[in-house]
């Protein structure tokens, strides 16, 4: 009588299944090449995917930035007197130029040129900074007195940690999606590891 485990081997669908079969003969999957199972989420079913952590990592990468760039906005709005939009503007667009910036920064590093280093920064980083954008700017807009209270008020800063510790709540989820794919900060992690 057969062992389950081998008819399991050979009744399986593409190339799940692996565990559990030292000392069974296996097909050959070595011509299929560890690039083409990306594709289809195979590397991720024998590594368990992407981890929270790594995530967590890449979130809290772009976190800095968009956190640099929020501040910096906020406090040249209010320096300026400028209205609330004009505010959120120049934190958003300050937001992605220090997000982008600390990767380039990074990929620069590892040894890109800084066409090629500009290229994986926007491919990196721009969902999650403006999913971090949309969220964070959204609590600022519309906690009551928030974007009017002063830099020295405590609404402001409790509202900006507030709304930063909310977008990175909600961004973790969208990185470790893209990061499963290949895409977002897999990208800048394929760089660092060359």
């Amino acid at each position: 009588m057969a062992h389950p485990a081998q008819h399991e081997h050979h009744q399986h669908d593409g190339h799940q299944g692996h565990e559990g079969h030292d000392g069974h003969e296996h097909h050959d999957h070595g011509q299929h090449g560890h690039e083409q199972h990306g594709a289809h989420g195979h590397h991720q079913a024998h590594s368990g995917g992407t981890s929270w952590r790594t995530a967590a990592q890449a979130t809290l990468h772009c976190l800095t930035g968009c956190a640099i760039g929020e501040i910096l906005g906020m406090v040249l709005g209010t320096a300026f007197g400028l209205h609330n939009g004009a505010t959120v503007v120049i934190s958003i667009v300050l937001a992605f130029v220090f997000g982008y910036a600390l990767t380039m920064r990074g990929v620069l590093k590892a040894g890109l040129e800084v066409g090629a280093a500009v290229k994986v920064a926007l491919a990196a980083d721009t969902v999650s900074i403006l999913v971090m954008e949309l969220i964070d700017n959204t609590v600022m807009v519309t906690v009551p007195g928030a974007m009017d209270a002063g830099l020295g008020d405590l609404l402001f800063w409790v509202a900006l940690a507030g709304s930063l510790a909310l977008a990175f709540a909600l961004t973790v989820p969208v990185n470790k999606w893209m990061i499963g794919r290949g895409r977002g900060h897999a990208l800048v992690h394929a760089h660092h590891q060359h």
